[in-house]
């Protein structure tokens, strides 16, 4: 779908509404945008390969608690950001055995009869690379049809690259 929305420009696609009822909805490359510059990838990030190079910010958006060994990932970052550059991790923690085994969350768990957040997992993985610039929780929907929503608060941390 991204390539065909690069090269061709527009994608056509249905939007569901209720039941077997949808809408139909055409997503349109930005004008002025040219599709040489565009360039698509897919790949698992907690294997992404050197050859992707570097840069000046990275957007991980609900991601880290999806991946099954999430500090896999984070200790890639700091070869993906470049000195200066900026991370930023938006995610509403939820943490499920059923994508990351409990052993491997980063957060959402008593530890040593306190909680530990996932944001403190992210300050003992990150510290020594990065810098938290900034955090805030960042309100999100998600439609899933014409009368079902489902609301929900990413908290957003902002890195800058050491």
């Amino acid at each position: 779908a991204a390539e065909v929305l690069r090269s061709a420009g527009t994608l056509s696609y249905r939007r569901a509404d209720e039941g077997d009822l949808s809408t139909p909805l055409v997503a349109r490359r930005p004008p002025g945008i040219a599709p040489e510059r565009l360039r698509f990838a897919q790949g698992d990030a907690m294997a992404l390969p050197l050859s992707l190079g570097s840069f000046d910010v990275v957007l991980m958006a609900n991601l880290i608690d999806r991946l099954s060994l999430p500090q896999l990932c984070l200790e890639r970052l700091p070869s993906l950001v470049r000195s200066g550059g900026q991370l930023v991790i938006t995610s509403p923690y939820t943490w499920l055995e059923e994508y990351t085994p409990r052993e491997f969350w980063l957060g959402g768990f008593n530890s040593e009869g306190r909680p530990r957040h996932t944001l403190e997992g992210l300050k003992a993985a990150l510290t020594k690379d990065f810098k938290l610039a900034t955090v805030r929780d960042l309100p999100f929907l998600i439609r899933e049809h014409a009368r079902k929503y489902q609301w929900s608060v990413a908290q957003a941390s902002v890195w800058r690259r050491r």
